[in-house]
């Protein structure tokens, strides 16, 4: 049997805001924003040139979920955005306004630095070693 996770939700507070950041800011590509009717939709985006799991994001309905927006994994880093050239990547986020919240740094498992999106959410930006290999 094979399996893999296609999806990952974020919630977010307003869908188009969070298009435009995930689209224009990050560069993502839009896959999917279908209207589902009374003010729901089903919007999918993924890192250009992707085959790995994709990104939900999901409008916050109720107080519950207001809540989680921004803090979705209460505080820790929440996606890990690998890249095959991390000085580029670094700058062109740099470049559009995303704010770094940790500086770059070598481990040894490669070259990381912690990005935030637009509600606050932590974000990996990673170049494994090896990877540009």
């Amino acid at each position: 049997m094979a399996q893999r996770i296609a999806q990952v939700t974020v919630v977010v507070r307003e869908y188009d805001e969070a298009i435009r950041f995930y689209t224009e800011t990050l560069g993502f590509r839009l896959l999917e924003d279908t209207d589902l009717g009374g003010g729901k939709r089903w919007v999918r985006v993924a890192p250009a040139g992707a085959a790995g799991a994709e990104l939900l994001l999901a409008r916050a309905a109720t107080p519950e979920q207001e809540a989680c927006v921004g803090n979705q994994t209460g505080g820790r880093v929440s996606l890990f955005l690998e890249t095959d050239d991390f000085e580029r990547d670094y700058a062109a986020l740099r470049g559009r306004g995303v704010v770094f919240a940790r500086p770059p740094r070598e481990e040894s498992y490669g070259t990381v630095a912690v990005f935030v999106d637009l509600y606050g959410n932590k974000i990996d930006l990673i170049e494994r070693r090896g990877s540009a290999e």
